[in-house]
C-alpha cells in the first residue's frame, strides 16, 4: 500500500536547520506534513507539493504525519552537496549520499577495539533518554554517543527526543547507521558505528537503538526490537562490554508485555549469542522473585549476568532536566517500573567504568 496526494502548502514553521512542519490543503482537507530540506529542498507557502498519506492513512503513530516527497512548484529540483558517496535509502526516488565515518577513518576503522566500552542495547526509542540520564546522573563527565539504527524511522530528525537530549546536555553525539540518517556522523552498520564512538565521538558509553516508531506484532520474532540481540553481539565481537536494557512493566495490559516483556527475554534466550549484563531495577520483592522467575524459566542465569541497579536518580535527572517522562502514552506515574528499568541500565553502564566494578 502506497498513498500519495498532491497539495498546496498553506504554513510552514522551521522545527530545526534541516526540517519544516508545513500545514498542506489536500483533497479539501488540511494536513501537516514533514518536510526534510535534505531530501525534498525548501519549501514554501504557496508551493504545490506532492505528499506521502500512508501512515496517516492507515491510523499508524506518526504522530499524524504526512511527508512531502517534493516540491512541484520548484519542478522537484533539490541540490544538497556531499563529499561523501556511501548511498543512504538505496534504490528508492529518495537515494542520497553521505560522508560516513568509515570514508574518512581509514584502514584502522576496519579493526577497531572498543577496549571495554560499555553498550547498552535498547529495544525502545523512548529509553535512550532513560539511559544516558541513567549514566550522567553517577557520571556526570563521561561522554554518551548515541547511536541510532534503521529498524524504525530512518531520518533522526524525526526524534524530538534526540534533540531534546542534546540540548539538556545528556547525549554527546550522535551516530546513525544502516539506512537511518542524518547524525552528526554516518556509519554504514552497527559495527562501524560502535567503532566510530569509539575513536571519533570518544565516548565512554555507547547507547544503541533504533529510532521512534518501532514495529511490532504477536508474534514471537515479529518486532524490529529484536535488533538488540544483534547489537549485543556486535559490541561482544568487539571487545565491549555489552548491557541490555529490559523492556519491563506492571501497567501494560497485554500479557506478554508483563513486568520484563517476551521482547527482552527473546533477545536474551534466542538472540543475543553472546553473554551480556541484563539489569534489573530495585523493585519491590515480589516483583523481584517474579522476575527471577521470568528469567529462569529459560534458563538465562546461565549465560548472561544479571545485576540490579537503582534506577532512580536518572529519573530524578530527568526531571531536573526539565524532559517529559512518556512513553506509549503513560507517563512515570503510570508504570515507574519501565522509567526506573531504562535508567538501571545507564546505572549500570556507568559503574562499569570503575575498575571497582570488575572487583
Amino acid at each position: 500500500m502506497l498513498h500519495t496526494t498532491a497539495g498546496r502548502v498553506t504554513d510552514v514553521r522551521k522545527l530545526d536547520e534541516r526540517t519544516l512542519e508545513c500545514q498542506v490543503e489536500a483533497g479539501g482537507e488540511r494536513r501537516k506534513a514533514l518536510a526534510y530540506i535534505d531530501l525534498c529542498g525548501e519549501i514554501a507557502a504557496g508551493d504545490e507539493v506532492v505528499v506521502n498519506t500512508t501512515a496517516v492513512d492507515l491510523g499508524l503513530g506518526t504522530g499524524g504525519y504526512d511527508f512531502v516527497v517534493c516540491s512541484l512548484s520548484k519542478r522537484g529540483e533539490v541540490k544538497n552537496e556531499s563529499p561523501g558517496h556511501i548511498m543512504k535509502l538505496r534504490y528508492t526516488p529518495l537515494q542520497h549520499s553521505a560522508e560516513c565515518e568509515e570514508e574518512t577513518a581509514g584502514e584502522d576503522a576496519a579493526i577497531a577495539d572498543l577496549a571495554g566500552m560499555p553498550v547498552v542495547a535498547a529495544g525502545l526509542h523512548s529509553h535512550i533518554a532513560l539511559i544516558a540520564a541513567g549514566v550522567k546522573a553517577k557520571e556526570p563527565d563521561a561522554r554518551i554517543a548515541d547511536a541510532m539504527t534503521d529498524g524504525a524511522a530512518l531520518p533522526i530528525q524525526f526524534s524530538n527526543l534526540v534533540c531534546a537530549l542534546e540540548d539538556a546536555r545528556l547525549i554527546d553525539d550522535t551516530i546513525t547507521c544502516g539506512q537511518a540518517f542524518g547524525g552528526r556522523r554516518e556509519a554504514v552498520n552497527v559495527y562501524s558505528a560502535l567503532a566510530a564512538a569509539r575513536e571519533a565521538s570518544k565516548a565512554s558509553v555507547t547507547i544503541v537503538c533504533q529510532g521512534p516508531g518501532n514495529v511490532g506484532t504477536s508474534t514471537g520474532l515479529g518486532f524490529s526490537a529484536i535488533e538488540a540481540g544483534q547489537i549485543i553481539n556486535a559490541a561482544h565481537s568487539l571487545k565491549g562490554r555489552p548491557v541490555l536494557s529490559l523492556r519491563m512493566s506492571k501497567a501494560d495490559k497485554r500479557e506478554r508485555h508483563r513486568l520484563i516483556s517476551h521482547h527482552s527475554l527473546t533477545v536474551l534466550s534466542r538472540v543475543a549469542l553472546a553473554g551480556t549484563m541484563a539489569v534489573l531495577p530495585f523493585m519491590d520483592a515480589d516483583d523481584q522473585q517474579e522476575a527471577y522467575r521470568q528469567l529462569q524459566s529459560l534458563k538465562l542465569f546461565e549465560h548472561h549476568e544479571i545485576r540490579s541497579f537503582d534506577g532512580a536518580p536518572g529519573v530524578a535527572l530527568l526531571k531536573e532536566r526539565g524532559l517529559k517522562l512518556e512513553s506509549m502514552g503513560r507517563g512515570y506515574d503510570d508504570d515507574p517500573l519501565f522509567f526506573l528499568a531504562a535508567s538501571a541500565a545507564g546505572r549500570c553502564a556507568a559503574s562499569m567504568l570503575s575498575k571497582d566494578f570488575w572487583g
